[in-house]
């Protein structure tokens, strides 16, 4: 074998040990185990949030309905005033009495006031169609079990949808639980509304008509 030869097969063994050394460094690392495959990575995944208990979801609260004379509806989620929850449920009964027993006039002749009196009504003035329909003295109510509460001292109650405000004291010969025994009725008389009691029909009391 001549020189050249042999330097031409040192040469060659030289850069092919280069390439297989070259190769080495670029191929990744295996696992303890000799795994040249890498290992898989893992993407990690969002917690899924727990479905919340029963006692925290939102209850939808049932809408409360009235028979009888009263045609309107309250909101259900209203104020406990005058010890008559929204719902016209007396939740304490005694605060009702005690209510209406110091709405009682002294001496009614002399208390009360007429719509022309107080300068004439200014309150809401109910449809006729409307009125011919729940109200005058063909269409008797009780107080009794209607929402209700006091305001300054006087009765307000709801009927068909409105509020009743009563602004004269109750005669005092009058029976001390008329609001939940007689059947009463309102009527414009002239001058304004009046709340009448069928059994008194000749002492109208002035009330106020609003939403």
């Amino acid at each position: 074998m001549n020189k050249v030869s042999v330097v031409s097969t040192t040469i060659l063994c030289l850069l092919l040990g280069a390439s297989a050394a070259a190769i080495a460094q670029h191929q990744p690392q295996g696992n303890s185990r000799g795994n040249s495959n890498p290992a898989p990575q893992m993407h990690s995944q969002p917690a899924a949030k727990p479905a919340p208990s029963p006692a925290a979801r939102p209850q939808s609260r049932p809408q409360q309905s009235f028979g009888g004379a009263y045609h309107g509806g309250v909101q259900p989620n209203g104020p406990t005033l005058g010890g008559v929850h929204h719902s016209g449920v007396p939740q304490h009964q005694s605060q009702v009495h005690s209510g209406f027993a110091q709405s009682r006039a002294g001496s009614w002749s002399h208390e009360h006031q007429t719509w022309s009196q107080r300068g004439g009504y200014n309150g809401y003035r109910i449809p006729d169609s409307r009125f011919r329909h729940y109200f005058g003295h063909d269409h008797f109510f009780r107080i009794g079990g209607l929402p209700l509460f006091f305001v300054g001292g006087m009765p307000r109650f709801q009927y068909d949808g409105y509020w009743i405000t009563i602004l004269d004291p109750w005669p005092e010969s009058w029976g001390p639980d008329w609001y939940e025994t007689d059947d009463v009725y309102l009527d414009y008389t002239g001058d304004g509304y009046y709340l009448y009691d069928s059994l008194y029909p000749g002492f109208p009391i002035a009330v106020s008509v609003s939403f």
